[in-house]
């Protein structure tokens, strides 16, 4: 599968990005897809490709573009757990300085981008999230409802906090169909249940599943918490939304 690497324009800048498409003549529903908390790098190509093989344009922008070039930090081959703390301590400033209205203004530049582009097919597009990107991916989806059919979310954090922008408190706006994938402990009883509860209440089809055995960061094969059976169960809930709900070209 081809990668083209991108400079997206937003309103505040230009984003680093690549995309992953099949190498065909035809149009492919877009999916954006926004990374866990250590950014772009090959895990996240090896995913990228892996998704665009089943027929999508993969837009994966760098997040962190106002603050830090590509790579945000420097990262190991492999993120074993004796490196892990200081790279999030690290991490973690540019995470706190992704507010709300960087990451909506962002998210319509990137939907922009993806509508505009010939290999992307006419319709709404599927938005991806893993770690820090499922909140991403929530935020976007509420914001831009008809511009959004799928919404995916593995392993994600910061969907229910006590702000008042926590993405949980847009739900109602939500006109996607939603599959999280939770890992053991991810969320609290209480955020599970209030989660639960805004997507119940809003009546959006949704489903939630803590996949066993697994722990926080389950689908990156590069970190100490991959599980290979997480990984595939992922692709098993993520590709049958993005076929119910994403028009093919």
């Amino acid at each position: 599968m081809p990668i083209t690497t991108l400079r997206i324009p937003t309103p505040d800048g230009q984003a680093d990005a690549f995309a992953a498409y099949p190498d065909t003549r035809e149009s492919h529903p877009g999916v954006l897809l926004y990374t866990d908390a250590f950014g772009l790098r090959p895990e996240i190509e090896r995913k990228a490709r892996e998704l665009s093989a089943h027929g999508y344009y993969v837009l994966v922008p760098h997040v962190y573009y106002r603050h830090a070039p590509v790579p945000a930090v420097d990262l190991p081959a492999h993120i074993g757990e004796d490196v892990r703390p200081a790279i999030i301590a690290e991490l973690m400033l540019l995470v706190r300085a992704l507010t709300a209205e960087h990451v909506v203004r962002d998210a319509g530049a990137y939907l922009d981008f993806l509508d505009a582009r010939p290999e992307v097919s006419a319709g709404p597009n599927g938005v991806i999230g893993y770690c820090i990107g499922g909140a991403l991916a929530m935020r976007t989806a509420t914001c831009f409802p008809d511009r959004v059919a799928a919404l995916a979310g593995f392993h994600p954090g910061f969907l229910v906090t006590d702000a008042p922008d926590s993405p949980h408190r847009d739900i109602h706006r939500l006109a996607a169909e939603v599959h999280l994938g939770l890992a053991v402990g991810d969320m609290s009883p209480r955020s599970l249940g209030a989660l639960t509860e805004a997507l119940d209440a809003a009546g959006v089809d949704h489903t939630i599943e803590t996949y066993p055995g697994t722990i926080h960061g389950y689908t990156m094969s590069d970190t100490d918490a991959f599980s290979p059976d997480g990984l595939q169960r992922h692709w098993d809930r993520l590709l049958p939304l993005l076929r119910r709900r994403l028009t093919t070209g």
